[in-house]
């Protein structure tokens, strides 16, 4: 075994949108399902940042 062996790096689960289910364990549905929550999250929250931004310029602007 050598000194500086990398460990073997898991591969980054993706999901793409209308691919085959059929092929994947209820483990990896599980994890694509928590995956797919939390980027709806992070997208959910992006949104509402842009929202209060262009609140806030609407505000500027119709003084």
């Amino acid at each position: 075994m050598a000194l500086f062996e990398e460990e073997p790096r898991k591969k980054k689960t993706v999901h793409e949108i209308g691919q085959d289910l059929a092929t994947l364990s209820v483990g990896e549905l599980e994890e694509r399902i928590s995956l797919l929550r939390e980027e709806i999250s992070r997208l959910e929250a992006e949104k509402a940042a842009k929202g209060t931004t262009r609140s806030a310029a609407d505000a500027l602007f119709k003084r």
